[in-house]
């Protein structure tokens, strides 16, 4: 039996690891809400570890949002994250943690990168502006993992996701990613019976879009390989993967996917004068395929699973 700490086990992937590694009778879960730990206290962070006996953690904790959210607060998006990630990975390497999983994000690659990217693009030219605050922090946590590898010989693992969706999604109008925001707006405009809706931005930017269950499934499959064919493939100078589907669509496309989905007959009308954000971004998954892993749930089928999941929990989906 080994116990597996999931830093962040509210949140969308947080959650989506957690009800994958219940279905493991090998693994005991520990967790801690954020109403007992504070991971950006480092005392706090340093006496949950001195308390637990921690075989593997998953660090999935991170302060989140979309365009909107990272433009406006910067500071926090900056600042909380780099605590959260320098407090967890210093305390479980302190503590004698097996193995640790940090969970990125695929805004750490620059905003005009070869497509689709590959792990090598990272830090060859600038990022996206709007996110910038929030890359920058994922890209420290990414080079403390591989530092934590060269120089101590920690098995510190990392995978960077694509746009991620699904259950326990953040669904604020403001704040939230690009399809909650689009699948709330469109509901509303149903129920409102409204000629059209709003969607930020050209609808031509290309967007790979990865339901969370298969990034769980994507990230436990990394934690669990051995470490001499992860280390093949992900060697500690560039110790990270990509997670994602191989495939994208235009913003509109999506759009007009959730319309389907949803039943709304109205119209789409895109406010231009809203920033659309990176063109594209399609991550090449070359490694996670040759290690012998791919995703599982198709778009259309994870976003009808979604909207489901959305009109059972429309209330606690909209408040979080």
């Amino acid at each position: 039996m080994k116990n597996v700490y999931i830093a962040g086990h509210n949140g969308m992937v947080g959650s989506a690891i957690e009800r994958l590694l219940a279905k493991d009778a090998d693994v005991s879960i520990v967790t801690a809400s954020r109403a007992d730990l504070n991971l950006t206290c480092e005392r706090q962070v340093r006496d949950f570890f001195a308390s637990q006996s921690i075989d593997e953690v998953y660090l999935a904790a991170a302060k989140v949002g979309g365009i909107l959210a990272n433009s406006t607060y910067p500071v926090e998006f900056l600042s909380e994250n780099l605590q959260i990630q320098t407090n967890v990975m210093t305390q479980a390497y302190e503590a004698n943690v097996k193995k640790l999983m940090f969970l990125g994000s695929s805004c750490i690659y620059p905003k005009l990168a070869n497509q689709p990217i590959s792990e090598d693009q990272l830090l060859t030219s600038p990022l996206e502006p709007t996110n910038e605050a929030y890359a920058i922090a994922k890209i420290a946590g990414l080079k403390l993992c591989e530092a934590y590898r060269r120089q101590k010989g920690a098995d510190f693992r990392a995978v960077m996701p694509t746009n991620l969706y699904g259950p326990f999604d953040r669904f604020h109008l403001k704040d939230s990613h690009v399809i909650p925001a689009l699948m709330r707006r469109i509901h509303e405009a149903k129920l409102a019976d409204a000629p059209e809706v709003a969607i930020w931005g050209s609808g031509t930017p290309k967007r790979e879009f990865l339901h969370v269950d298969d990034m769980a499934r994507g990230s436990v499959f990394a934690m669990n390989l051995p470490r001499s064919e992860y280390d093949a493939v992900a060697p500690p100078e560039s110790a990270f993967l990509n997670v994602g589907t191989g495939q994208d669509c235009t913003i509109k496309e999506l759009a007009e996917t959730l319309v389907q989905v949803i039943g709304y007959q109205g119209e789409l009308a895109f406010d231009t004068s809203k920033p659309d954000g990176t063109p594209r971004k399609l991550l090449d998954v070359d490694r996670m395929r040759r290690l012998g892993w791919s995703a599982q749930v198709g778009l259309l089928e994870g976003l009808e699973a979604s909207y489901s999941w959305y009109l059972t929990n429309i209330e606690q989906a909209n408040d979080r």
